[in-house]
């Protein structure tokens, strides 16, 4: 940190951070379920519900069967009044209803009113979001918005182009023929999808075959010849609940794509509208996924453990160790040992949530009787070596899928490394410490390799819509430097710089979001004070961490701590909030300054049920 004369330094009031502490513990304990765990609330999305009403339309006008053509009915519809009542004043959709208007959502829930048939009864809205397309660039400005990544771009046209409302030639083709090959090539073929997207590109792909042939002849001989394979892919691809990723966007895709083909007695048809009907809202709404149960948990058992190091006795661990994967996953092909973000049959390991199960984990290990620990050390064992063989050559980690760095949410990034990095530390012993050691090197040179000039490390799954480039820096800082806390490295040239950043960033009311451009949150406050607190004892920092904490206090004594912001992405960078974020965050942050600053003579009691 720069030399420079030091302000006289605030304090902080112990009782008032004491009594912040206590109450968002409590808080967040009470948001356990009966069974233990936490599952939180993800806000319904417009964009999950425009394409859910286009699969449930197109089911619905093609299907024999008069029952199912009767639910179809009655859901469309009432998600038909959900998605007028939450239109935007700019005439558009966002993702959520704090999200900004795009292109995207727009146009989905453009052709949804067409499936629908509401177009007559929805004349103005319409004519207002054909508006907000146009101001956007229409489909030149949707294809600028995803570049050469198709995943969500191809998915979207063909949605318009089932509704009519753009010609079949306008729609890219997807070589769906590359999922009858082994699923070990598809990382050298540069497909034009994400690895999580070998369901859409087989429907999408299909139905773009159906409605426009190819000219070539050879190809269209390949594709045609390729159909029923591809299709018996698709099915074992399937989960048992029917949702892709448990994510009503994919599964749409899918449903309306094979429905548009005439194939709406077809078992993934099936088994995708099952998984529709079951996760519809009572308001007609659906989330971007069905939860994030796992996530949460592990989110929330680090946060209780922030004061202490340890969280007493908590009823989640036999369910956590439950949710880790213990076969190769039928969709990504992922090996056995990583956890997915819920514990339901659509979720796919991936690096992030097997981090914070793993952190989560040695906490509970240290919580929990001596006949638990064979169990959660031989779950640690395997989840630390399914981390270790997912590191790329670049020293990063991944989501997913080791070696697919061609389009974004495949490539590595700052956050997953840095959160695959501490959970690899603090289980170093049971899987080699040379291994790890060295594994945790690279992953080092990778974030000294990605900081950005400024000093700011960019995550890749969080964002904020407020600055113009949708990236949100605080988050992608502050959980770098929580790596380097770990790893007592917080004197490198790194850190150093991260944290000057994270000083230099706040927003003018003394929290952090996007200064200049937006309001500071409560998600982003929290994790640029736990952050700061890794080097609670600097002098430089003391005056912006005690503003921080201040921050946070009061927004807890003032009950404003629940206030989500839409913080998250999800695939193809679709924002999301999540009720429990805002609480989780901000008791990791007071936890830690109550540890550190408070002095707290009773952090080591036991923990409150």
């Amino acid at each position: 940190m720069p030399d420079s004369p030091i302000p006289e330094q605030p304090t902080i009031d112990v009782d008032q951070l004491r009594s912040a502490f206590q109450a968002t513990r409590r808080d967040l304990l009470a948001e356990r379920v009966p069974q233990g765990y936490w599952v939180g609330c993800l806000s319904s999305s417009a964009l999950s519900t425009a394409t859910a009403t286009s699969a449930l339309a197109l089911v619905q006008r093609h299907t024999n069967d008069v029952a199912r053509r009767e639910t179809c009915r009655q859901l469309v519809q009432k998600a038909v009044d959900w998605l007028a009542a939450c239109q935007n004043e700019d005439g558009g959709w966002g993702d959520s209803d704090k999200s900004f208007s795009n292109i995207s959502t727009t146009m989905l829930v453009r052709a949804a009113f067409r499936l629908a048939e509401a177009e007559e009864h929805h004349a103005q809205r319409i004519a207002r979001a054909e508006e907000y397309i146009e101001s956007q660039g229409g489909i030149p400005g949707l294809r600028r918005r995803y570049g050469r990544d198709k995943t969500f771009a191809v998915p979207i046209l063909t949605n318009y182009a089932l509704a009519g409302l753009v010609p079949w030639q306008e729609v890219s083709a997807l070589p769906f023929e590359a999922a009858c090959l082994p699923h070990g090539l598809f990382r050298f073929l540069r497909l034009p999808v994400v690895s999580y997207a070998i369901p859409a590109l087989v429907a999408v792909g299909q139905a773009r075959f159906f409605h426009r042939k190819p000219r070539n002849p050879i190809t269209f001989m390949l594709r045609r010849l390729s159909i029923t394979r591809s299709l018996r892919t698709l099915r074992r691809m399937q989960p048992t609940s029917g949702g892709f990723l448990e994510a009503a966007p994919l599964t749409s895709f899918v449903v309306m794509s094979l429905a548009g083909t005439g194939r709406v007695d077809h078992p993934v048809v099936g088994q995708g509208l099952k998984f529709l009907v079951n996760s519809v809202r009572e308001d007609g709404s659906w989330p971007i996924d069905t939860n994030l149960a796992t996530w949460n948990t592990t989110l929330a058992v680090n946060a209780l453990s922030a004061a202490s190091g340890r969280v007493g006795a908590l009823d989640c661990l036999d369910w956590l160790l439950e949710c880790q994967h213990d076969r190769p996953h039928p969709l990504s092909h992922a090996a056995p040992g990583g956890w997915g973000w819920t514990d339901r049959s659509g979720a796919v390991p991936d690096v992030d949530d097997t981090s914070g199960a793993l952190l989560a984990l040695s906490t509970l290990h240290g919580s929990s009787s001596r006949d638990k620990h064979v169990a959660i050390e031989s779950s640690a064992t395997a989840g630390v070596r399914w981390l270790l063989d997912l590191q790329n050559a670049d020293g990063g980690w991944p989501t997913f899928c080791r070696g697919w760095g061609t389009l974004p949410f495949d490539r590595s990034g700052a956050d997953l490394t840095a959160h695959a990095m501490r959970a690899l530390h603090v289980w170093r012993n049971v899987a080699g410490t040379d291994r790890v050691e060295k594994a945790v090197r690279r992953g080092l040179g990778y974030l000294v390799d990605q900081q950005r000039g400024d000093g700011s490390w960019v995550a890749l799954w969080f964002g904020n819509q407020h600055r113009g480039d949708d990236e949100n820096p605080v988050y992608g800082t502050a959980r770098v430097l929580l790596a380097f806390r770990d790893l007592a490295k917080l004197d490198h040239p790194s850190a150093e710089r991260g944290l000057a950043w994270i000083v230099a960033n706040r927003c003018d009311e003394g929290g952090w979001g996007a200064p200049g451009h937006g309001p500071a949150s409560v998600e982003e406050t929290a994790v640029a004070v736990e952050a700061l607190l890794a080097e609670s004892g600097n002098p430089a920092l003391q005056q912006v961490l005690h503003e921080g904490l201040q921050w946070l206090i009061e927004a807890v004594h003032g009950g404003r701590y629940r206030e989500t912001a839409p913080i998250g992405f999800y695939f193809a960078r679709l924002w999301y909030h999540e009720r429990l974020y805002p609480l989780s965050f901000t008791v990791a942050a007071l936890g830690q300054a109550v540890r550190q600053l408070a002095s707290y003579a009773n952090a080591d009691q036991p923990d409150e049920d």
